[in-house]
């Protein structure tokens, strides 16, 4: 998704809104070309969806046939996550930068290579890094594409109506992955990382043709050091986590790991804070808001799709349901995500974004203590599994956007841009971390448990269950307080 899905309308950076062709009072005629270019933007988004989605479904025939671990498998989403949230932000710089066509399509065209690549190797690790690579398009492809709707489309009904079909492809490509997913699998994992290839150059042959020119920033920079101590912090860390449990928490080299990331990450901190053009402001961690926004969106990826990592191992190497069968299973969450994901605009401008943010963290807290309480050693799919999917996609169709609408929420123009790229950022390295905790987790428990049922992936529940109480309270506090401070004001 995601990870993954929809991008919001406040992905796009700053400069992106300042050239936004004008009037909004002006009524814009849909054009053929017009039409044209919202479907390349629309098709590469499905593709960002519809490719999460697919690979976790086709995991277990992947660790079969390349002879891959649980630890292994993870780093094939956690690569992709890691490129993305790692660079997220300097996509959306460079796009200001360089030229937002030239940015999107090479990106593009990076990602059609990765995939046809990832479709046509024989070893892990070489299928892990075109995992990584793909990520790395991604971050510049998804604020790219947004800032080419929003310059392309006047600002009113025209670019509402353009963001409504936008969106609703994000979901559906996450939504139709599942069963795509389970169909190619069927055939063959490899499938999985093919069909994306031909659809990709297809766009891309596209939005050369139909994507208008536009010029670079007169003024700016990268902030490369802060991209890279963050990215490479980011991947120690994780593959630390990873690794400790086979080669022990007190390892000299887990603990230099440790230590180095750690270094690394303190570098980003201080760069930031001296560089002329920083990937991060960090000032802007001091308003609550933002903060609680970023900590939800980790707390809900990381939940989010370190259960479904859990599911898909359980369904298909414990239970031996075949590929389709178990995307059919989790299907209801991604139908859930699809069609809710449109009302919750509605449903924030009613409520608040607090309100929906805590309704979608009880939702999935709701989701993971019910699968808890009744799983047991076989988890029964009508009592157990079907409730949690559904609770989880509610969950997560409320908190994307309720999130991304907090983050940005009195947030001004000139830093709009940094402040949703953060919060996707977030969302992906929760996710990472999370899943990277959770995969140490289950691989100490299938040691321990010794049989084939669900107890190896209990403690992986049990923190995933965890993370979405906190991010229950952190918010829940901070609605209740809320009233309270009016009330004393």
């Amino acid at each position: 998704m995601t990870s993954t899905d929809t991008i919001p309308v406040s992905t796009v950076p700053a400069t992106a809104t300042a050239t936004a062709l004008p009037d909004s009072a002006t009524e814009q005629r849909w054009t053929p070309r017009l039409w044209g270019v919202l479907a390349v933007l629309c098709t590469v988004l499905f593709l960002d969806g519809l490719d999460v989605s697919m690979v976790g479904v086709a995991l277990p025939s992947i660790g079969t046939d390349l002879h891959l671990s649980t630890t292994s498998l993870q780093w094939i989403v956690n690569g992709y996550v890691l490129g993305y949230g790692g660079l997220l932000l300097l996509g959306g710089r460079t796009a200001d930068l360089l030229g937002r066509r030239n940015t999107f399509l090479i990106a593009l065209a990076v990602f059609a290579a990765a995939s046809l690549t990832g479709g046509l190797i024989n070893s892990g690790s070489l299928l892990i890094a075109t995992r990584f690579v793909k990520g790395l398009a991604a971050a510049f492809t998804a604020p790219t594409a947004l800032s080419i709707l929003t310059t392309t489309f006047h600002e009113g009904r025209a670019r509402n109506r353009a963001l409504s079909v936008f969106s609703v492809f994000g979901a559906s490509g996450y939504s139709s992955g599942l069963i795509l997913g389970g169909l190619l699998t069927s055939l063959g994992w490899r499938w999985t990382f093919l069909i994306p290839a031909p659809v990709a150059v297809i766009a891309l042959i596209a939005g050369i043709a139909l994507i208008r020119k536009d010029g670079r920033a007169t003024e700016g920079g990268h902030d490369l050091v802060g991209a890279l101590t963050l990215t490479t912090g980011m991947l120690l860390a994780v593959y630390t986590v990873v690794s400790a449990p086979q080669r022990g928490w007190l390892d000299p080299l887990t603990l230099g790991s440790f230590a180095l990331a750690a270094a690394l990450l303190i570098t980003f901190v201080l760069t930031e804070q001296r560089v002329r053009h920083p990937l991060i402001r960090l000032a802007i961690l001091r308003i609550g808001s933002i903060v609680r926004a970023n900590l939800s969106m980790a707390a809900l990826f990381g939940s989010y799709l370190s259960f479904q990592f859990m599911m898909t191992l359980y369904l298909q190497d414990v239970l031996h349901w075949s590929p389709l069968k178990m995307a059919f299973a989790l299907l209801p969450a991604g139908l859930v995500v699809a069609f809710g994901s449109p009302l919750t605009g509605r449903l924030i401008d009613r409520y608040g974004s607090q309100r929906l943010i805590v309704a979608s963290m009880l939702s999935l807290s709701l989701g993971y203590v019910w699968f808890l309480a009744t799983a047991g050693n076989t988890p029964h799919y009508t009592v157990t599994i079907l409730p949690t999917m559904v609770l989880l996609g509610a969950g997560f169709a409320f908190g994307f956007s309720s999130a991304m609408s907090q983050a940005t929420d009195g947030i001004a123009d000139s830093e709009q841009g940094l402040a949703s790229g953060l919060v996707q950022s977030s969302g992906q390295v929760g996710a990472a971390l999370v899943l990277a905790v959770v995969t140490a987790l289950v691989a100490s428990g299938a040691s321990s448990a010794g049989t084939a049922d669900f107890r190896q992936y209990n403690p992986g529940v049990n923190l995933v269950t965890a993370v979405a109480v906190v991010g229950l309270l952190l918010n829940l506090v901070a609605l209740i307080k809320r009233p309270r401070a009016r009330h004393a004001g």
